[in-house]
């Protein structure tokens, strides 16, 4: 079973903030490139800074939820390349910072290189993610239907709500 926070798991909670930076990060490069202004450059710089954060952050949920998958699995094998692939974005994207830390407002070519780069290996990260999520079903409670219960009631998700309601009525009676 996953960690979780509020009855979901905390990995796929943390990862939608590195992704938006990082994707930003690399959104601004490229307004960047189009207009030469520096100021898209220095926010691309504080854009990676964070997402680079966040995704080291986000990592070892992550792990830990690798570790609870089933050795021999198929989902076992996806998470593994996953996370391989998250950890080699992260670590192109922290290249491409460190390459601009001297002039943000400036940064040489192959540090945007790097960042393209990496957003791709990052966009395999994520589908890989998706992946196991929406086809393996890795993290998603058992019994989870249209009608499950709140993740707060603390009752099973194959409990929907019309059961709960059901069962309360009888027992009232």
């Amino acid at each position: 079973m996953s960690p979780k926070l509020a009855g979901h798991p905390i990995h796929p909670m943390l990862v939608g903030l590195p992704i938006g930076m990082l994707t930003l990060s690399v959104i601004f490069d490229g307004i960047y490139l189009a207009t030469q202004s520096p100021r898209w450059s220095d926010i691309s710089f504080w854009s990676l800074a964070l997402g680079i954060l966040a995704g080291l952050l986000a990592a070892p949920w992550g792990s830990i939820d690798w570790l609870k998958i089933p050795s021999g699995t198929r989902a076992k094998r996806i998470g593994l390349f996953h996370g391989i692939c998250a950890v080699t974005a992260i670590a192109l994207f922290a290249i491409s910072w460190f390459l601009r830390y001297e002039t943000p407002t400036l940064p040489p070519t192959n540090a945007i290189i790097f960042s393209f780069v990496a957003m791709a290996v990052l966009a395999i990260a994520g589908w890989l993610g998706g992946e196991l999520v929406f086809r393996l079903g890795i993290g998603v409670d058992r019994g989870a239907n249209p009608d499950s219960s709140s993740s707060l009631s603390g009752a099973p998700a194959s409990e929907s709500t019309e059961n709960r309601k059901s069962k309360s009525d009888q027992t009232a009676a």
